[in-house]
């Protein structure tokens, strides 16, 4: 099944028009995603092969919760902490069950098994700056498996990863793109889902997009892009 993508403009706009016409709060939309995000870390990378997952934050706070109840042991790389009241709930919650927060990315990365790269998703632009520079390298070198949400880390939202510098040669195992695939997906080889069981049809319709066909109680499901889609 192939896709049509979405910019980052109309990204945005969207993400308005759901939490306006659409009803929906701020800490719907963000559990919705955290949830797509742990499914898709536990379809290919399920409990079996290992269950200490590295979180870089972002917005991967919701996805280490879910992931912990699936059994998992997270652990959550969060740097640049805000006082936004939302993540500070987000991040008590996540202590409530004594998830452990690490500002060591790269000796954490050495005892984890999987990486769920939240750091900077579709909003990202303009260049890396520390701390996050030395992440996206280790992350770009290990052999660890990856996992990105929306775009990878370091990568532009419509061309893809940068010439040079960190991030140039991050091509991560796994890229969840949630409510739909951005345009640097033509870019990306590994395993594609789609995520965010929460679209309405007047949504879509509005920036031309399409409702992936889920199916029974699954929160993503497995596409491909094809090249020159619409955005």
């Amino acid at each position: 099944m192939a896709l049509r993508t979405l910019n980052a403009k109309n990204a945005a706009a969207l993400d308005k028009d759901l939490m306006s016409v659409g009803a929906y709060s701020l800490d719907q939309l963000m559990e919705l995603a955290g949830l797509s995000v742990s499914q898709a870390v536990y379809r290919v990378h399920p409990p079996s092969k290992g269950r200490k997952i590295l979180v870089a934050c972002g917005d991967g706070l919701v996805a280490a919760r879910h992931l912990w109840h699936y059994g998992y042991q997270p652990t959550i790389y969060f740097p640049k902490k805000t006082s936004n009241e939302l993540y500070d709930r987000l991040a008590t919650q996540l202590k409530n069950l004594d998830i452990p927060f690490t500002e060591d990315f790269e000796n954490s990365l050495k005892t984890s098994n999987h990486v769920v790269d939240a750091i900077f998703g579709f909003s990202f632009s303009g260049e890396v700056r520390d701390p996050f520079r030395d992440v996206i390298a280790a992350m770009e070198n290990t052999k660890v498996p990856v996992l990105s949400v929306d775009a990878p880390s370091s990568w532009s939202i419509e061309d893809g990863p940068p010439e040079t510098g960190p991030g140039a040669k991050f091509m991560p195992a796994t890229l969840i793109s949630l409510t739909a695939p951005k345009p640097l997906v033509k870019h990306f080889t590994g395993t594609h889902f789609v995520g965010g069981r929460f679209l309405p049809p007047s949504v879509a319709e509005k920036y031309d997009l399409d409702i992936p066909e889920y199916k029974g109680v699954d929160q993503i499901v497995e596409v491909s892009v094809e090249k020159g889609s619409k955005t």
